[in-house]
């Protein structure tokens, strides 16, 4: 069953195709400006009953050198049996197509990334007939994004990089950014692009604080899942993030005061302790009183 971190993690860039010219840097690659692109479907599979499907599939027009494909795949873990996988589809889109393809894996975790970044060799060990090469996006080479202002400037980089990051410690202040970047632009930009976040959080501990973050700076959002956080009570949801934020950064919270904050019912307060909890380096940064 596809998880939707999944989903996430390659649907943002159908949705924002351009958004790969400036991943490229990150990935250590100069591709050309592009000046026209297309989505295209998806469905790889022959006429034998075999079905297969990349992630995402884009077609780029370039002035430079010409139309290329890039295939995005979201790869949540390890899977010996995908590098043939991915073989497979880069073969059959150049075989259909005769447009040079591209891979792009992106991953939430680093020992994914690492693994996805292995050169996959086909062919006996006297010869290598062909060297599968992927392009791998992930939190050891995408940016760091903590400055509301850098997030505005590109905000489906700044959701990428959200999703991407799910599992670090800078998680936490990269979604401050985010939800406060969101606030400044049209509802009917923000609200896919908060949902794609949420969505490719999945159960991750960050999804409970992009919930509260959504309560609470994005007072103003009717999307689905900002209304339901705020039937749940926001004081209560502030507070659970708050805990869960704390013990996702390695904090031990003596039980005398993870009950206070489990009884806070002060929106404000709350708020300013989930707030330092993103970035503090002690308890007594977190819950010093001003």
């Amino acid at each position: 069953m596809v998880s939707s971190p999944h989903e996430a993690m390659h649907r943002v860039f159908q949705d924002h195709p351009g958004l790969f010219s400036r991943v490229g840097p990150a990935l250590g690659v100069d591709f050309p400006p592009y000046t026209s692109f297309d989505v295209m479907p998806t469905d790889l599979t022959e006429l034998q009953p075999v079905e297969r499907r990349v992630d995402t599939l884009l077609r780029f027009d370039t002035e430079r050198d010409g139309p290329f494909l890039l295939a995005v795949e979201a790869q949540g873990k390890k899977d010996p049996a995908k590098t043939a996988s991915w073989a497979y589809y880069l073969s059959y889109l150049h075989s259909k197509h005769r447009l040079p393809p591209v891979l792009l894996v992106v991953c939430q975790d680093r020992v994914t990334a690492e693994w996805a970044s292995r050169p996959v060799r086909i062919g006996p060990a006297p010869w290598t007939s062909l060297t599968l090469h992927p392009l791998v996006a992930g939190p050891h080479n995408l940016p760091t994004i903590t400055d509301p202002a850098e997030a505005a400037e590109d905000l489906a980089l700044a959701v990428l990089a959200a999703v991407t990051h799910a599992k670090e410690p800078a998680v936490g202040a990269i979604l401050k950014a985010l939800s406060a970047a969101l606030r400044d632009v049209p509802e009917d930009v923000a609200d896919p692009l908060a949902e794609l976040t949420a969505q490719g959080l999945g159960k991750l501990p960050a999804a409970d604080l992009w919930r509260t973050l959504m309560a609470v700076d994005l007072s103003f959002y009717k999307s689905p899942i900002s209304q339901e956080i705020r039937a749940e009570g926001k004081a209560e949801g502030e507070a659970r993030a708050l805990l869960v934020v704390l013990q996702a950064r390695g904090f031990e919270l003596p039980a005398a005061r993870e009950q206070k904050v489990s009884e806070c019912r002060d929106s404000r307060t709350l708020n300013q302790w989930l707030s330092r909890a993103a970035t503090a380096d002690s308890l007594d940064e977190v819950f010093r009183e001003d």
